[in-house]
């Protein structure tokens, strides 16, 4: 016995349903026929609520170099399996999205400090662990040339070419002073606050911190 499981199949199975309800043979075949019917839009509903299994989110709050590393091979990767790929970057993931270059426009105090202690471009970042004062993150780079691993700013133009979409939280930019003009350049970022993100989350069928 075959099992009826998707939108496409429900809707064409609910007109027979409907002239079998409607044929007047007998009282109680109608009336099954009819809760049968009530089930069947119960699951099309139901279907069409669920979250989508080729979306995936990554939440990006860590600016680490070794955790945007990890953040975009599995973004790019992901999007290479057909996925519909989007980052969501916030706090000290937001600075690592600055371009190299000075601070621009008219800021605060605060907000110059936050420029001047938080790294400016990708290639300024650290590692998590094992920097070294800078000795890590040079060896590091060393090991991925010679092994033929993409850098960060390589994994970055893949994730365009392959329509990643990068999302930066706005209360994040406005609480650091970081200004969109301050920001790489990349086909599909926009702006959004965690009310959008949350509504991504809830649609989507995985959604990863890093």
């Amino acid at each position: 016995m075959s099992t009826i499981t998707t939108p496409f199949e429900l809707e064409d199975f609910a007109p027979m349903l409907q002239q079998s309800a409607g044929d007047g043979t007998s009282a109680k075949p109608s009336a099954d026929v009819e809760a049968l019917l009530r089930r069947v839009e119960a699951l099309e509903k139901k279907a069409a609520e669920a979250p989508d299994p080729t979306a995936m989110n990554l939440l990006v709050f860590d600016g680490s170099r070794d955790r945007l590393l990890a953040a975009f091979v599995m973004a790019t990767g992901a999007a290479a399996c057909g996925f519909n790929v989007r980052m969501f970057f916030t706090f000290w993931g937001t600075a690592a999205l600055k371009k190299s270059g000075p601070q621009i426009g008219k800021k605060t105090l605060v907000e110059r400090a936050f420029g001047w202690m938080l790294p400016c471009g990708v290639g300024a970042t650290r590692l998590s662990k094992m920097d070294m004062c800078g000795i890590g993150r040079a060896l590091m780079d060393r090991e991925m040339r010679n092994k033929n691993v993409a850098n960060l700013e390589q994994l970055i133009k893949t994730a365009a070419e392959l329509q990643v979409r990068i999302s930066v939280c706005e209360m994040s930019m406005q609480l650091m002073g970081i200004r969109r003009e301050e920001l790489i350049d990349y086909p599909e970022l926009s702006y959004c606050g965690v009310a959008t993100f949350a509504d991504l989350a809830a649609a989507a069928n995985t959604t990863l911190f890093i």
